[in-house]
């Protein structure tokens, strides 16, 4: 898997070449426990194809979902995902930790 900032970005760069509409999700803010740390992120193309990572399970889902309604709208979004403890497991973010999620699309 390309996880590394320069792989991520170079398929950004690719995939916006090839015709495609393109979005960098990127982790700004974690809070307790998160599965991936600020500054992570996750490049996305309007078929759905996506590289790198910002959380994992449904969490990861919804951001690729939130980018897709990105590129068609050109509107960046903050998301945010927290959860109780007891929820945690449902969505993905198994140690009850808080992200934010910058959403932008590419070009």
């Amino acid at each position: 898997m390309l996880d590394r900032d320069e792989d991520i970005l170079k398929a950004a760069e690719d995939w916006q070449k090839a015709g495609h509409g393109v979005a960098l999700a990127t982790v700004v803010e974690t809070w307790g426990s998160a599965p991936r740390p600020a500054g992570s992120s996750l490049v996305v193309n309007d078929d759905g194809t996506f590289l790198g990572s910002v959380s994992g399970g449904c969490v990861e889902g919804a951001v690729v979902a939130e980018a897709l309604d990105v590129i068609s709208s050109g509107t960046p979004r903050m998301l945010e995902f927290g959860v109780a403890d007891d929820a945690a497991w449902k969505v993905g973010l198994s140690c009850g930790g808080t992200i934010r999620v910058f959403v932008e699309k590419v070009g």
